[in-house]
């Protein structure tokens, strides 16, 4: 595509995105944002509630793949592995859920 193109679309679509959150601003929030908003809260919150099990296999998972590795190497760093990247996905997911939620008490 050619530049001069491309920076008309994007001037474009900055300039459409300043008005329509201006308008926004100034005549409150439209039902179809207070809609959107609470979609995404509420895939927020089933994934959340999705997370806590998915961490709590993967953990047992490598549990049992480190007890019943019988002296092989590979698996009990494997099992290690997947131990330490579960709990710290888990750790990361609450982490930005706790993030997120003192972003909206501070702005809202």
């Amino acid at each position: 595509m050619n530049k001069k193109v491309f920076y008309i679309i994007f001037m474009l679509c900055f300039i459409f995105l300043n008005v329509f959150s201006s308008w926004c601003f100034a005549f409150g929030e439209p039902q179809i944002v207070k809609k959107i908003t609470s979609a995404f809260d509420s895939i927020k919150d089933w994934l959340i509630k999705i997370a806590t099990p998915a961490a709590a296999v993967a953990v047992g998972s490598g549990v049992f793949m480190k007890k019943f590795s019988f002296g092989d190497e590979e698996k009990i760093r494997t099992g290690k592995k997947l131990i330490k990247g579960s709990l710290f996905s888990y750790a990361f997911i609450l982490a930005v859920d706790l993030i997120l939620s003192a972003i909206k008490s501070l702005v809202g």
